[in-house]
């Protein structure tokens, strides 16, 4: 993954409402949710949700499809794994890790 679309991403999870959103998405999987069942959910204004909605979707984690009168909003799982294979692809020098309990760690 190339270090600009992984700087990108990051920056646009590093804000509380755009991570919990992209987390709530996360959760609701290929079904996506709509920017009203997003905006209730983090009780954000629908302006403030679309603004960080963008945000998301510039950095290439959301998807958006249009189902009749309504936008579902979906993470893009495949950006979502190319980010964590990006940060932990050096994990643990490169060696198998050691389960989490085994260490306490995680490495």
């Amino acid at each position: 993954m190339n270090e600009d679309i992984v700087v990108r991403s990051l920056a646009a999870l590093a804000q509380a409402h755009r991570l919990r959103a992209f987390r709530l998405l996360v959760v609701a999987g290929a079904e996506g949710l709509t920017p009203g069942a997003l905006a209730e959910a983090l009780a954000v204004p629908a302006a403030t949700l679309s603004f960080h909605l963008k945000e998301l979707m510039q950095a290439g984690l959301l998807s958006q499809q249009r189902l009749g009168r309504n936008l579902v909003y979906r993470a893009d799982f495949s950006q979502m794994n190319g980010l964590l294979a990006y940060l932990t692809e050096n994990c643990c020098q490169g060696e198998a890790c050691i389960p989490a309990s085994a260490s306490g760690c995680g490495c």
